[in-house]
C-alpha cells in the first residue's frame, strides 16, 4: 500500500490501513515529518517503507514505486493524497502559483497512478483512491486555482474508473469538507465543526473493505454541523 503525503490526512490513512494489517509505504518532501510518521507506524507491527519524494517529478515517482515494490511487494492500494492550498482571486495569482498547485494536487495523481496501474492490470486487481475535496464540487471566491485542481481530480478519477474497471481495478474519489489539519485552507475553523483526519481515513477503510464485486466510486464527506 502506498500513500502520498506523509502527514495530516495521509498519516491518518496510513495508520488506519496499517491497523488493518497492510504493509505501508509513505512519502513526502519533509524529512522530519516523514520520519515521525514512519516511527508512528512501527507500533502496528507491519512492514513500513518511507521515502523522500516529490510526486510532481516523474523520476521521483518512478523511484518511489520501484523501491516500494522492492521493499513491500506489489502495490495493491494507492492513495493519492498529496496536496497544497493557495487561495485568492485567480487574476491576482502568478503562473508559478498555478503550476505549484496544479502540479501538486492534480499532476501527481496522474503520475503516480500511471506508474502503479500497469502492475495492477497484470494482477487483475487493485484500489486507487484519490483525495479531492468538496471544493472539487463547489466554487467560492478566492478558490480559483485550488478548485481547478480539485475539480480536475474528480474528473480524472471518473475517467480512470471507466478505463480500469474492466481490469478489476477500482478507482474511487473522496471529497471531504474542511478537515482539522495544519493545512488550514482559508483560515481557522471551529474544531467541533470540521472533520478530523481520522474521518477521511474511515472513508478509505470503507472503500478498501467493500465487497470485491462492487466499489464506492465517490464519497462526499461532511462534518455533521455546518462550519
Amino acid at each position: 500500500m502506498l500513500v502520498t503525503g506523509g502527514r495530516g490526512i495521509g498519516r491518518a490513512i496510513a495508520d488506519r490501513l496499517a491497523l488493518l494489517g497492510a504493509s505501508v509505504s509513505i512519502c513526502g518532501r519533509d524529512r522530519t515529518a516523514l520520519d515521525e510518521s514512519a516511527r508512528g507506524l512501527t507500533k502496528f507491527g507491519v512492514p513500513v517503507h518511507s521515502q523522500l519524494a516529490d510526486v510532481t517529478r516523474p523520476a521521483d515517482v518512478f523511484a518511489l514505486v520501484a523501491k516500494t515494490e522492492t521493499a513491500l511487494g506489489p502495490i495493491t492500494i494507492l492513495v493519492n493524497n498529496a496536496g497544497i492550498g493557495l487561495f485568492g482571486p485567480a487574476h491576482e495569482k502568478t503562473e508559478a502559483d498555478w503550476d505549484r498547485v496544479l502540479d501538486t494536487n492534480l499532476k501527481s495523481v496522474f503520475l503516480v497512478s500511471r506508474a502503479v496501474a500497469p502492475s495492477m492490470i497484470r494482477r487483475g486487481s487493485g484500489d486507487i483512491i484519490n483525495i479531492s475535496s468538496l471544493a472539487g464540487k463547489n466554487t467560492f471566491a478566492g478558490g480559483g486555482i485550488y478548485c481547478a485542481s480539485k475539480w480536475g481530480i474528480v474528473g480524472l478519477s471518473g475517467c480512470m474508473a471507466e478505463d480500469l474497471r474492466e481490469h478489476g481495478i477500482r478507482v474511487s474519489v473522496i471529497c471531504p469538507g474542511s478537515v482539522a489539519t495544519e493545512f488550514s485552507g482559508r483560515g481557522a475553523k471551529d474544531p467541533s465543526r470540521v472533520l478530523s483526519p481520522e474521518d477521511v481515513a474511515h472513508a478509505v477503510e470503507a472503500i478498501v473493505t467493500q465487497s470485491p464485486h462492487s466499489f464506492l466510486s465517490e464519497i462526499h464527506l461532511r462534518p455533521l454541523r455546518k462550519p
